[in-house]
């Protein structure tokens, strides 16, 4: 007599098929999964419908997956890694060690992705001059004669002249008289003696 196993069968939500990748796509596949962690281990029982599950569940979240096979055999490793993309209809994309790679698109990601990039309509502005978000930008706009002089030292200035010493401002000047004019001429000079010539000169 024949015993057939019952192990229920495994219904997925994700039904398109899957196509095989190109070595480039593999080979950046490979880079992004470089730094995953695994997140499905598989015992001694090898890939029972509830690891399978686990696994589809995985995939849908984050479409490339790590898996860890506890199993010493390579053979029975890679069909494993057949097993697993046929049955669930993923692309397998490296197999290191104990370590398996499997990937498979979520068409649902992809359409919320999309649908966040989409521009959003901004709301209409309000005609006349806007107004400024704070008092920085206020300063900023001011023109030229808003402003006034601009002060000798303070938040007023920039750079270096902020934390310059302020400089005296002259005395008003005062209008020359006879006794500042003298003082002012230059002396006269007496008249030059001619040099004396000299032997070596």
């Amino acid at each position: 007599m024949l015993r057939t196993s019952s192990t229920p069968t495994l219904k997925l939500a994700y039904t398109a098929k899957m196509d095989t990748l190109t070595p480039t796509e593999r080979r950046e596949l490979r880079a992004l999964a470089h730094h995953l962690e695994p997140v499905v281990t598989v015992g001694h029982h090898g890939l029972t419908p509830q690891v399978l599950h686990e696994l589809d569940v995985a995939l849908k979240a984050h479409e490339l997956v790590k898996i860890r096979v506890l199993g010493d055999d390579r053979d029975a490793r890679e069909a494993m890694l057949a097993q697993a993309s046929a049955a669930l209809d993923c692309a397998p994309v490296q197999h290191v060690g104990k370590v398996l790679v499997v990937w498979r698109p979520n068409p649902e990601k992809k359409k919320k992705a999309v649908a966040a990039e989409a521009p959003k309509a901004r709301p209409a502005r309000k005609p006349g001059p806007r107004k400024p978000v704070d008092a920085v930008r206020e300063r900023r706009r001011k023109t030229g004669s808003e402003w006034g002089a601009a002060p000798a030292s303070g938040p007023g200035r920039r750079g270096a002249a902020r934390h310059a010493r302020p400089v005296a401002e002259a005395p008003p000047a005062k209008t020359p008289t006879a006794k500042t004019r003298a003082a002012k001429a230059p002396a006269a000079k007496a008249p030059a003696t001619p040099r004396r010539r000299t032997r070596g000169s």
